[in-house]
């Protein structure tokens, strides 16, 4: 009677059944998210401080992103020549250091380059944990580690914003100050509870023994190529379309207020939310394919439902549709980049977060041209056209769970050593 209780509260614990390192990591994304959502209300309210036009302020949440995709290969070579572990550390550190001069800032110029060096410490930092959290478990459970891993980015965002637009009201300069505690506190916590005395056997083994995936190999494989393409359309959709038109066309065609605009992003979070860790279990024992092309069904049916809706109901329907599907949608594609790799892969997972920070510079952008010229409604039909083009390459990604598999995608060359 005592063992059945004990097991129905492991099973309510979702970590019971996963390594330390995926709970550890899931606090440090929180303490990132919950801090870059402090920030996000004040970036351009403070740049328009120093008396600079618009273009000037679309330059200072440009250039962090800019700088994060330029240095992605930089990182995952430290990663693999260091280990994540002083990589992730260290990279932390610098966004909190750079965070703090941005805090300080007496001019435009000097905001610019002290948020634009943030960047760099972002690549590093999830490049690394990427890395960590990827071959910490097995396939079996890739997905719902990533799934926590994610949730705490989503809790983080969620609830950042709220706070941080109560500081700007107090002053400009407190959001970042405060982010640049919530990043040490997140640093700190990497170096010290992933210590290498406290990693386990696998995490813990040096490149040397468990060998190294390279770009090369990697690029050879069909699963990657096709992460890399879902990596960046995903971001485009998931992200850019959300976080560029989104909020406008509420606001100008649907004739409602920012707060309705704000109301719909948060029901498709809650609900990303509450089904991420079932769809995370999902993928890992139906298949990656099979969580793409079901949550993307969903995000389709959504993308269209925006493309002729004209009123606020719908909006929010669209809303929760984009949530759920992006619960299946979010962890698949990393799952499936964390398969084909053995040992450090570093550089592979660069390019892969490479990928979609590019969908989010590029995609952004195209939308906008297509609404300016054309129409939101044109926006829409177009994202959901290439938004089928993932589908397409969805049902045709081979599988990638190793236990599923006859032989392994990368030989492992070392296997003998371990």
């Amino acid at each position: 009677m005592v063992s059945s209780i004990k097991l129905k509260k492991l099973g309510k614990n979702p970590f019971a059944e996963l390594p330390r390192e995926v709970a550890i990591l899931s606090t440090v994304s929180f303490l990132v998210a919950v801090g870059f959502g402090l920030i996000i209300p004040a970036i351009p309210i403070f740049a328009a401080s120093f008396g600079v036009n618009k273009t000037a302020i679309g330059l200072i949440i440009s250039a962090f992103a800019i700088v994060r995709f330029a240095s992605g290969l930089v990182s995952g070579k430290l990663v693999d020549k260091f280990g994540e572990r002083t990589v992730l550390g260290f990279g932390l550190f610098m966004v909190s250091f750079f965070t703090l001069l941005t805090a300080l800032s007496q001019n435009y110029s000097q905001l610019l380059i002290f948020r634009s060096f943030g960047g760099l410490g972002s690549s590093m930092f999830s490049v690394s944990a990427g890395s960590l959290l990827m071959r910490s478990v097995g396939d079996d459970y890739r997905a719902r580690a990533q799934s926590l891993y994610n949730g705490g980015f989503l809790l983080g965002g969620i609830s950042g914003p709220a706070v941080g637009g109560l500081l700007a009201t107090i002053s400009l300069r407190a959001p970042f100050f405060v982010y640049s505690i919530t990043l040490a506190m997140a640093a700190i916590t990497a170096l010290f509870f992933l210590s290498e005395k406290k990693l386990g056997k696998k995490v813990d083994a040096p490149t040397t023994q468990i060998g190294q995936t390279t770009l090369g190999q990697a690029f050879r494989l069909r699963p990657y190529q096709i992460a890399l393409v879902l990596a960046f359309i995903n971001n485009w959709v998931l992200f850019g379309l959300r976080s560029s038109i989104l909020p406008l066309f509420v606001t100008e065609k649907l004739n409602s207020t920012a707060t309705i605009a704000g109301i719909g992003l948060t029901i498709g979070a809650l609900i990303q939310g509450i089904f991420m860790l079932k769809a995370g279990k999902y993928s890992d024992i139906k298949g990656r394919k099979a969580a793409l092309l079901f949550g993307g069904a969903f995000i389709l049916f959504g993308i269209l439902m925006l493309a002729f809706t004209t009123n606020i109901f719908w909006y929010l329907i669209s809303m929760a549709l984009f949530g759920l599907g992006s619960a299946y949608v979010g962890t698949a594609p990393g799952s499936v980049v964390g398969d084909i790799i053995k040992g450090r892969g570093g550089q592979v997972i660069a390019a892969w977060q490479m990928a979609g920070d590019a969908g989010m510079i590029v995609g952004p952008i195209l939308v906008g041209l297509l609404t300016d010229y054309f129409s939101y409604q044109a926006a829409f039909l177009f994202s959901g056209f290439i938004w089928i083009i993932a589908l397409v390459l969805s049902a045709i990604l081979p599988e990638t769970r190793a236990s599923y598999l006859e032989n392994d995608l990368i030989p492992d060359k070392n296997k003998q050593e371990l």
